[in-house]
């Protein structure tokens, strides 16, 4: 029988407050974690000797089983409850990053990078769903909004405080710092997680849907490996042969879960979860905002290190105002979630279209006088926009799902947003690199114009969510946020 959502007590408030911020580590290391390999990569191939592709593979290979095992992860808290698997998956995760801080070679790394998104695909899922669990209706957006202010600063810190961390080197570590340093945290959490994290009664049946498991897994793959090699390889043959396998993968996966929720089976993503308008209209906009958001930062990543020819320590700290708008700007916005949640959303959506127009006019406008500090004004907008609306969207999307759902629903929104992330980097970047032209001299003039087609296409993205944000607005607020 579907738990249901707890109610508001004095004693239970101060429980479930003080539980968030030992689940929201887990969200935090896993964005950082993605995040932070891109300053160390030039240390990596000096010391580690890595190939190109290497080092594509240590940054490619954590996004892909990360992304490829959100639903998955997701259906693992349900069936087996949320508290045990987020446990494990946190030990999990901290001996996957100890492997990763005691690799010899680039392939040894590569591979434990693997597993540590594995791992890191089974804790976050259990994240949102928890919250979800154990927050009544009236707490719940607010609870659900930190969740969007962790993985946000949680990705710009990974670009942040990794630059740090190598320019510290704590312990003569050197980059295996960036690795090492979540065993602690990984212990600490684990230890507070069993004393803290509620218990729920797991929802699962008898029987773990493996074939669907194993479906869903191989339609991702069958996406994700080609954009995360397709850029490196030249979008050569065997990508687009994934990419069209992808279809009668997914195809066939979705008529068999379809089939399973029908005899009153418990398929590894409940189709029932796209019947709710707001569920579907929230994913898009997070989709869109998402694409948007992140191949931005990857295009400013190349331009600062590439074009501008600024150190990594340097390009990530001049990501510390977009940072930190988006974290004030969460804090700001958190009052008016609970009762104004899709509203927010337009508002955020609005200033990251702004944000965006001032990149382009920078861009267009300095030319080759490009220098960091003017990227900073617009970034800080963006910033702000996104934290805004990213925090309110978890909370809109996730507010209307059922508790035995929490976790299926978790791991689609993750899923979802890993994935826009990989397409819109892939998308936009084909764009950037095209409009920069061949060759490795491109000078300051070719990367300010390649900037600003790029960010043309986020806006585009952006337009999209903001599109899908006022359609969200005019659902009945009882449909769409909780209150």
């Amino acid at each position: 029988m579907p738990a249901s959502s707890p109610s508001p007590s004095p004693s239970g408030h101060l429980h479930r407050w003080s539980m968030l911020p030992v689940v929201l580590v887990a969200m935090f290391m896993a964005q950082f974690d993605l995040y932070v390999v891109n300053v160390a990569l030039p240390v990596l191939q000096h010391e580690l000797d890595a190939s190109q592709a290497s080092l594509e593979l240590i940054v490619g290979g954590y996004a892909f089983t990360y992304a490829a095992g959100l639903i998955t992860g997701g259906r693992l808290g349900d069936h087996y409850g949320h508290r045990n698997v987020f446990l494990i998956g946190m030990l999990l995760f901290g001996v996957a990053s100890l492997l990763c801080g005691v690799a010899q070679t680039s392939a040894q790394l590569v591979a434990f990078r693997l597993i540590q998104g594995a791992t890191a695909a089974i804790l976050v899922p259990q994240v949102l769903a928890l919250i979800t669990r154990a927050f009544p209706p009236v707490e719940r957006s607010r609870a659900l909004s930190w969740f969007g202010v962790t993985m946000g600063v949680g990705a710009v810190a990974g670009q942040v405080l990794g630059g740090v961390l190598l320019n510290v080197d704590i312990l003569g570590l050197g980059w295996r710092v960036i690795f090492v340093v979540n065993v602690p945290i990984a212990v600490v959490t684990v230890l507070l997680g069993l004393r803290i994290l509620p218990h729920h009664v797991a929802t699962g049946p008898a029987s773990f849907d493996v074939l669907g498991a194993m479906g869903i897994t191989a339609s991702l793959t069958s996406i994700l490996v080609p954009l995360v090699m397709g850029r490196s390889e030249h979008w050569a043959p065997w990508t687009w042969i994934c990419l069209a396998l992808s279809i009668p993968l997914l195809l066939v996966t979705v008529v068999r879960e379809r089939r399973l929720e029908h005899h009153g089976g418990r398929p590894i993503i409940p189709l029932s979860l796209f019947t709710e308008r707001a569920f579907n209209l929230g994913l898009g906009t997070s989709i869109a905002l998402f694409a948007s958001f992140f191949s931005v930062v990857f295009t400013l990543t190349l331009v600062m290190q590439n074009g501008l020819g600024i150190s990594p320590l340097m390009a990530g700290l001049t990501f510390a105002p977009l940072g930190m708008a988006f974290a004030v700007a969460s804090v700001l916005a958190k009052k008016q979630i609970v009762q104004h949640g899709p509203v927010v959303i337009a508002v955020g959506t609005a200033i990251v279209i702004l944000g965006l127009t001032a990149l382009i006019i920078v861009a267009y406008g300095v030319d080759v006088r490009l220098s960091a500090p003017m990227l900073i004004g617009p970034m800080i907008l963006i910033g702000f926009g996104n934290g805004v609306a990213v925090p309110a969207l978890i909370g809109v999307v996730l507010t209307t799902i059922s508790p035995q759902h929490a976790g299926s629903a978790a791991g689609v929104l993750t899923t979802a947003q890993q994935f826009s992330s990989a397409i819109g980097i892939a998308a936009i970047g084909t764009v950037f690199f095209a409009v920069l032209g061949p060759g490795k001299r491109a000078g300051v003039h070719a990367y300010a114009t390649a900037l600003a087609g790029a960010s043309m296409c986020s806006v585009v993205l952006a337009l999209v969510g903001a599109v899908m944000t006022i359609l969200l607005v005019r659902i009945p607020k009882r449909a769409s946020i909780d209150g």
